[in-house]
């Protein structure tokens, strides 16, 4: 590799590395104030980089909002994935499922902020409506494939929309609900998530 490629390769992972940087120094915003609320000054500062900067890298705060957003759900699969690695059954990754994603969101209070708006937000663009959309329908197909294995009848699409829409209205209400620790409360999520995991199963046993 000639000096120019050299300089070009650390030139590559120099922006990337200032990129991260942003991404996480967003992630921590979010997870303290609403989309609404958020500046690119606060994320700015929370960098240790001046506003402009930013801008080298993101046009606008909603393009680092879906930026930030699509890492989030990323790093979601992929631990889904990796927990659900032993599950030698259909049944187990579903289970692993449910408990992965309830203590997941439970404990990132970045990532349930950015899906709230993403699920509740009207007024961004279509284009980030989409890339977010994507990058969800990949758990989306995760969820699908559990629900093929277990043979259940119908749209197997509308059965994971059904898993998202339960998981998603189990922790709004309970996620910090006062009174109980955190360990608490979200070992009674996940016995809320059994129940709908029941439901499930014996969804699979009517249709069959």
């Amino acid at each position: 590799m000639n000096e120019k490629d050299t300089l070009n390769r650390l030139k590559i992972q120099e922006r990337e590395t200032r990129k991260s940087l942003i991404l996480d120094a967003a992630k921590r915003v979010f997870s303290n104030k609403s989309y609404d609320k958020a500046n690119m000054r606060e994320i700015a500062d929370e960098a240790g980089i001046a506003t402009l900067s930013i801008y080298t890298y993101f046009p606008n705060q909603e393009a680092l909002f879906v930026e930030a957003a699509i890492r989030e759900v990323c790093i979601l699969r992929e631990y889904i994935q990796e927990m659900a690695k032993e599950c030698a059954t259909d049944d187990k990754r579903l289970e692993s499922f449910i408990n992965t994603f309830i203590e997941y969101i439970a404990k990132h209070e970045s990532y349930f902020r950015m899906m709230v708006v993403f699920m509740t937000h009207g007024n961004l663009h279509e284009e980030s409506l989409e890339k977010l959309n994507m990058s969800v329908r990949e758990i989306f197909d995760y969820t699908d494939d559990i629900f093929r294995g277990l043979s259940c009848p119908g749209d197997v699409r509308k059965i994971s929309h059904y898993l998202f829409s339960v998981l998603n209205g189990i922790l709004v209400t309970y996620r910090k609900l006062p009174g109980r620790s955190e360990e608490e409360l979200i070992a009674h999520m996940k016995e809320l998530g059994a129940i709908m995991k029941n439901t499930i199963v014996n969804l699979r046993m009517v249709g069959a």
